[in-house]
């Protein structure tokens, strides 16, 4: 019997014997580790489970389930992460606003480690929308943010009586059709996504906003520009952070040495906040697509549960806004009149450094070990015959040059040591390249998305939306959208014929 099938076959037989019957409660397998080569353990031994339901996504690793300080730990953080915070003082939740982007994690996060699915509306209230927004000025070099006015994260909602830096009503999504150079056809002829509704066609976002949605009467929306960013998931982030600074900074020597790599890791090494307990000091880039975090106690979920709320802690006891947006909203008559304080008061409040924590330090830790702790699902149908053929032909393409397949973890990790010296798959090297993609947004060159558990989207999420703004509707257009860096990657792809693609985006679809 295939390992795959006997997987599927204990699933099956615990759920009879359990009684278990919807997705949400199936059980997790524990398999024997010695029936299996490294590359079905995608998060290493230590860091992999044996889930392929649509909980997949969700599951502690082992060492967590072992351990009943760790395992309530996780289950605070899970809680933290899954429910909505409000403005109300003194309750579990509190401390939402004066602004923020969204009321909670798993708003921009379903199933806890997927991402959102590809909308046509901006509107944050809406379940499927994940999509950060952002603005910049296209005239600069480095397309730098609009960060008087407007925070990275561009907040889009606010706490009555302040106002949100923008409007949504006021935002226009437009989906694209993009023709290739080929007409949108492989060599052979046959038509991209052949055989689907949306056959022989590319699509791409375009982000409007009209000037009357901005609540800044200085700034002209007609000189800068917008663009969405969906969000990454979270299952492996902890393996990631367990990578060494060393290996890193050595893939990027090589990468570099072949005149391959744009990573930013070098001349671009950030500082990581002193409040890391783990890491202090400099560490390269790994986290969110312009490698703008380093360690993951500085990274998206950390900083994210802070910045998306507005929600204060020890660690950060200010808000996350701009001085400009404080100063428009203290001199607001409206917003005096409803707080019964002066503009001097107002803007004193919104920029203190020294709030009140609304969050415990004690709650902030156990949502660091859930973030840390979710397992990587484990590969599936690997010894296929066609998937042995997609895996060689993912090698012989070149892919691997970027999408570098394993990494050793540091012998040492202090905040979780069961991640320590696990070998891992995530399929990435953990750098940015420029793909040259038609109206990519703020994001023209970004980090080698891990591909690790990908194949799980549709099971876990209900879409396989990819790439950075979800205009690839499945692994075949994410394919054809890689170009610059990865052009001769992708030309290899175009010029396949039919049963080797196939093969090439089952094993994709198996890791």
């Amino acid at each position: 019997m295939k390992k795959d099938s006997l997987i599927f076959s204990m699933i099956a037989t615990l759920m009879v014997a359990t009684g278990c019957s919807g997705d949400d409660d199936e059980p997790i397998v524990i398999t024997d580790p010695t029936e299996y080569s490294d590359e079905w353990y995608a998060g290493g031994v230590n860091g992999t489970i044996f889930n392929a339901t649509a909980r997949a996504y969700k599951q502690p690793i082992d060492a967590i389930n072992a351990d009943m300080a760790l395992y309530r730990q996780f289950m605070r953080g899970e809680e933290l992460a899954s429910k909505s915070f409000v403005s109300a003082d003194e309750t579990g939740y509190s401390g939402l606003g004066p602004v923020y982007i969204r009321k909670s994690c798993i708003a921009c996060h379903p199933s806890y480690g997927g991402h959102s699915k590809r909308v046509d509306v901006f509107d944050t209230s809406d379940s499927r929308n994940g999509y950060l927004l952002m603005i910049y000025d296209p005239a600069s070099p480095t397309l730098a943010l609009a960060s008087k006015y407007f925070t990275g994260m561009t907040q889009t909602r606010a706490v009555p009586p302040f106002k949100a830096p923008i409007d949504e009503s006021g935002i226009t999504l437009k989906w694209m059709t993009h023709t290739d150079e080929y007409g949108n056809k492989y060599e052979d002829g046959t038509p991209y996504s052949a055989g689907t509704d949306h056959e022989g066609t590319l699509i791409y976002p375009i982000v409007e906003i009209a000037q009357e949605a901005i609540l800044f009467s200085d700034f002209d929306m007609s000189k800068h520009a917008a663009s969405i960013e969906a969000t990454i998931g979270i299952y492996g982030v902890g393996l990631i952070d367990a990578i060494s600074d060393e290996d890193l900074r050595a893939q990027w020597a090589d990468e570099q040495a072949r005149g391959y790599a744009m990573g930013v890791i070098g001349a671009d090494i950030i500082e990581t906040p002193e409040s890391n307990p783990y890491f202090p000091g400099a560490h390269p880039g790994r986290f969110t697509y312009l490698l703008t975090r380093g360690t993951l106690d500085n990274g998206p979920g950390a900083n994210a549960l802070w910045n998306i709320t507005n929600v204060t802690r020890p660690d950060r006891t200010y808000n996350y806004i701009t001085t400009e947006y404080a100063r428009v909203m203290s001199e607001d008559a409206g917003v005096q009149a409803a707080l019964g304080q002066t503009g001097e008061e107002i803007y004193d409040l919104l920029t203190s450094t020294s709030l009140k924590s609304e969050m415990t330090m004690e709650d902030f830790e156990a949502f660091m070990v859930w973030h840390r702790g979710i397992a990587v699902p484990a590969a599936r149908n690997l010894d296929d015959e066609v998937t042995q053929h997609g895996r060689d032909l993912f090698y012989e393409t070149g892919c691997t040059a970027c999408h570098r397949p394993s990494w050793t973890t540091r012998s040492d990790y202090p905040p979780l040591q069961a991640l320590a010296s696990q070998k891992i798959y995530p399929y990435t090297d953990l750098l940015r390249h420029d793909l040259d993609m038609k109206e990519p947004g703020r994001a023209r060159v970004c980090r080698t998305t891990p591909l690790w558990g990908r194949g799980l989207l549709q099971v876990t999420s209900g879409h396989t939306d990819m790439l950075h703004d979800l205009r690839a509707r499945n692994y075949e257009e994410a394919i054809l959208w890689h170009g610059g860096e990865a052009r001769t990657a992708k030309e290899t792809f175009r010029k396949m014929p039919k049963s080797d693609r196939e093969a090439l985006i089952k094993f994709l679809g198996s890791i």
